[in-house]
């Protein structure tokens, strides 16, 4: 299992990526789920790390 540190850190690039996306092709629905996914994953990777451990 991933580490938190690396779950957000991974999340939160695949947010400002998403962003990005979105920014760069404004009708692209590809650059919203990418950001809803890093989003999450950020989440969970800060919910993990406050935590303390690896969640299953």
């Amino acid at each position: 299992m991933a580490s938190a540190r690396k779950t957000l850190i991974t999340g939160s690039a695949t947010f400002v990526v998403g962003l990005a996306l979105w920014l760069i092709f404004t009708p692209s629905n590809v650059g919203v789920v990418l950001m809803v996914i890093g989003g999450l994953e950020a989440m969970y990777g800060g919910y993990k790390s406050v935590r303390g451990g690896d969640v299953t």
